[in-house]
């Protein structure tokens, strides 16, 4: 085995590690509202999730033709310089998305994979490497336009269709509403986990296939391998049904409470956005969109709360994604390009696994779980050194609901209907 094959396997193997974060950092896009509303019991959303993240990835190869083309100009370097690049690209992209799922903050993983290939590209290239703006290509036109664009887009369709559910249903039985509501939220939760493994498992595939030409066994014009679309299937799905807890938590509890009819609007409006961008080859952020579908159905339901402090700082972790994700590309690109060949390759990879594990060890000093996902809000974790899940509820109805969810046709939590209740007096 050669040097240059064996980083290529590496380059492989993280690529899809990368694609496992990138399942369980987003398992909250479509199950969060589900499991925060009674819908779906924790454990069974996220292997739901997991299992049609698996048979969307199928469906589509439209966004993995598009990964990094119009960004980077990746087609001035070739063969180990190109894997080294790419390499610690992925990396990068894989520190990001552990760092905030220990936070708790659902950031994008599809821009924090870009940043790092910008960074790696960067350091390795120059700032002439990157594409920033020329026409319908570059950084601004593929990824802040869209960035911003995406869950304003959302929250507004969404806060429209839960002003209209609201008002249509205000003099209906709102134990009935909500119980026929959590019905149609697997429907919605689970096009939502399609959509993503459409959207989301291709962006792994375009790298590997970009690893593949550059060490020569495919050109740019042979087909996607059967093989890379079922090993980033397997991966993806795989992470989906391990289910990212933290974040789950952050975006079923911490930005609003979310009913039933909220649940059904923000992931049917999450959807219909990220299934239309996979089928146009656009690489949206899929958690952008959800969260502005979810801020969007508190601010369409009459007196419902948003809490703006947790939007902040998820705004916050967006902005600093795409610098602090390419900061980490750079650095490693740099490192292997110092210690050079294979050796710098297999230094990377260690300090790799050395901060996952890092990363891991801490988030078992406050642990987030199917059993405690659900318990009242209280901060992020490690907000205020106490970790995410607070104290159990004072009404014990509610502790009842919170530590086993009732199954689709019950009602889940006593809350929810009298913010029905509220909600409909409201209007």
């Amino acid at each position: 085995m050669t040097a240059e094959l064996f980083v290529l396997l590496i380059v492989v193997v993280t690529a899809l590690v990368f694609d496992f974060t990138n399942g369980f950092h987003d398992t909250a896009n479509a199950m969060a509202t589900s499991i925060a509303t009674g819908a779906l019991r924790p454990r069974a959303a996220v292997l739901l999730s997991g299992g049609l993240n698996l048979i969307g990835a199928f469906l589509s190869v439209e966004v993995a033709a598009t990964v990094a083309e119009g960004i980077v100009r990746l087609d001035e370097v070739g063969g180990a310089d190109l894997l080294a690049i790419v390499f610690a690209g992925l990396v990068g992209g894989i520190l990001w998305n552990l760092l905030t799922w220990l936070l708790g903050l659902p950031s994008s993983s599809s821009h924090a994979l870009f940043g790092g290939l910008i960074g790696a590209t960067i350091a390795a290239l120059g700032w002439s490497g990157v594409i920033w703006s020329a026409g319908q290509k570059g950084v601004l036109t593929k990824i802040i336009v869209p960035a911003v664009l995406a869950p304003v887009v959302a929250a507004l369709v969404a806060s429209i269709g839960t002003w209209l559910v609201y008002r249509i249903t205000r003099s209906s039985d709102q134990r009935v509403v909500n119980r026929s509501f959590r019905w149609g939220q697997i429907g919605s939760a689970s096009l939502v986990s399609l959509a993503h493994g459409t959207n989301d498992a291709q962006k792994t595939m375009g790298i590997i296939f970009l690893a593949l030409i550059a060490y020569g066994s495919k050109q740019p014009s042979d087909p996607l391998p059967l093989w890379v679309i079922v090993a980033c299937a397997v991966a993806i799905a795989a992470g989906t049904s391990l289910g990212g807890w933290r974040i789950i938590r952050t975006l079923g509890k911490g930005l609003v409470d979310i009913t039933p009819p909220q649940g059904l609007a923000a992931e049917s409006t999450s959807a219909a956005i990220i299934l239309t961008s996979a089928h146009f080859g656009l690489p949206l952020s899929t958690t952008q969109t959800v969260t502005g579908a979810i801020l969007g159905t508190g601010m369409g339901r009459p007196g419902a709360e948003v809490r703006w402090s947790v939007l902040g700082r998820m705004v916050v972790a967006w902005v600093f994604t795409l610098p602090l994700a390419g900061l980490a590309g750079a650095i490693c690109w740099a490192l292997a390009h110092l210690i050079g060949g294979l050796a710098g390759v297999l230094v990377v990879f260690a300090i790799l696994i050395a901060m996952a594990g890092l990363i891991y060890l801490r988030s078992r000093r406050t642990p987030v779980h199917a059993a405690n996902v659900n318990e009242q809000w209280t901060s992020l974790p490690g907000a205020d050194g106490t970790g995410t899940a607070g104290s159990a509820p004072a009404d014990p109805e509610d502790a009842a609901a919170t530590s086993a969810p009732p199954e689709p046709g019950k009602p889940a939590r006593t809350d929810d209907s009298r913010a029905s209740h509220r909600a409909a007096r409201n209007l």
